[in-house]
C-alpha cells in the first residue's frame, strides 16, 4: 500500500497506472483539481508555471493552458472533461494543444499518442487520500501506443513532480472546517 511519500507505478496492459497518497481528506484533493486557481499553482512539470486560459470544469467543458518553462519555453495542452463525479473521480482527455486549443502535435516531435485519456479516482483512508491515476491512449497507432508504452518511467517521473507540488500546495493551503 502506498504511504504519503510513496508514489508506484505499473502497467496495466496499454495502461499507465500511478498511485499516490496524500495528507488531506478526499474533498480537498478533489478542489485542488475543480479550481482553476489551484490548478495553476500545482498542474505540470517542477519548473514550469502555468497560466489558465479557459476553466469550465464541467463534463464537456475545457480546461485550456500555457505551461511556460525554464529559458521562456512555451508549451499549451487542454483537458476536455469526460466525467465528474465529486469528490471521487474525474475523466478528462489530455492533449497538447496551440493557443487557440486547437489539438496539436507534442512539441517535441515524437510520435506520441495525441489524446490521452486520463482518470482519477480518489479514495478517503482515515482523513488521506489515495489518489490514482489511469493513462491510456485514444485511438493511438501501433507505433504511438509502443513510444507510450516505453514513457512509463519518464511519466512516472513527470507525475511525480507534478504530485510533489499537489502536496505542497495541499500542505499550503489552510483546511476548510479544520
Amino acid at each position: 500500500m502506498p504511504t504519503e511519500s510513496n508514489l508506484s507505478a505499473a502497467a496495466a496492459g496499454n495502461t499507465l497506472v500511478l498511485t499516490r497518497t496524500f495528507d488531506a481528506p478526499r474533498e480537498r484533493v478533489f478542489r485542488a483539481f475543480a479550481e482553476a486557481e489551484a490548478l495553476a499553482r500545482w498542474w505540470g512539470p517542477k519548473g514550469f508555471t502555468i497560466r489558465v486560459s479557459t476553466h469550465e470544469f464541467r463534463p464537456g467543458g475545457i480546461f485550456h493552458y500555457k505551461m511556460e518553462g525554464p529559458g521562456g519555453h512555451e508549451m499549451w495542452g487542454r483537458f476536455v472533461y469526460r466525467e465528474i463525479v465529486a469528490p471521487e473521480r474525474i475523466a478528462w482527455i489530455n492533449a497538447f494543444s496551440d493557443p487557440d486549443g486547437n489539438l496539436a502535435d507534442d512539441p517535441w516531435g515524437m510520435d506520441i499518442p495525441r489524446e490521452i485519456l486520463n482518470t482519477v479516482t480518489l479514495e478517503e483512508r482515515d482523513g488521506k487520500t489515495l489518489l490514482a491515476l489511469h493513462a491510456a491512449p485514444l485511438n493511438a497507432t501501433e507505433a504511438q501506443q509502443a513510444v507510450f508504452d516505453g514513457m512509463f518511467d519518464s511519466m512516472r517521473q513527470g507525475y511525480g513532480g507534478t504530485w510533489e507540488k499537489l502536496d505542497a500546495f495541499l500542505a499550503q493551503t489552510p483546511a476548510e472546517g479544520r
